[in-house]
């Protein structure tokens, strides 16, 4: 079945108001056609039931996710400001929707390990772009030669994320954005070479 078709985004959109508001457990696959306004049987054109729903929201919000992130990266002049550049998106791009930050950081934590392992596939892609901002911090003499970069980069991914999480267990009650620069200032200073 051709994932272009209208209907296959109207059925992701819907999902991810769905799962946010009722939890993924109490989210029918009815409740999901009705706000797509499709049959239920619809559904099963495209999906094969309601993990694969859950795990082609990510996959799909996550990958418009790293390509604006890898898109816009390219433009900075160094690795620090690309690290910059990808904390703030990051934080953006989830206090832009708020049904995406509440599915991404409480839904999709679901203790199922094939679930999860589907998950860290789809993210293998991103934590790659941040490894390349280190090595390329690293050969342009701002970061350490002596870190370790699978390390650093659970660090720099985790922190963002429990920041996000955070944010969202908070009921979103302040400014995610505007946390970028903290955090960025924090993660280089224990990057940088002068430390």
């Amino acid at each position: 079945m051709e994932k272009n078709k209208p209907k296959y985004n109207q059925i992701i959109e819907a999902a991810v108001e769905v799962i946010a508001e009722n939890g993924f457990n109490a989210s029918q696959v009815a409740k999901i056609a009705n706000k797509a306004g499709v049959a239920d049987g619809t559904i099963y054109l495209y999906f094969k039931n309601k993990e694969d729903i859950l795990i082609s929201v990510f996959k799909e919000k996550m990958g418009e996710f790293i390509k604006e992130i890898a898109s816009s990266i390219q433009y900075e002049d160094n690795a620090e400001a690309k690290l910059y550049t990808l904390i703030s998106m990051h934080f953006h791009q989830l206090a832009e929707d708020h049904h995406l930050a509440v599915v991404t950081q409480l839904e999709l934590r679901q203790s199922n390990i094939k679930l999860r392992q589907e998950i860290n596939q789809i993210l293998k892609p991103y934590l790659t772009v941040i490894d390349d901002i280190i090595k390329e911090g690293i050969e342009e003499n701002i970061f350490r030669d002596n870190l370790n970069i699978p390390l650093v980069r659970q660090m720099i991914f985790g922190t963002l994320d429990e920041i996000v999480t955070n944010w969202v267990m908070q009921d979103q009650r302040y400014e995610l954005i505007s946390q970028s620069s903290d955090v960025h200032a924090f993660i280089t200073s224990g990057l940088s070479v002068n430390h």
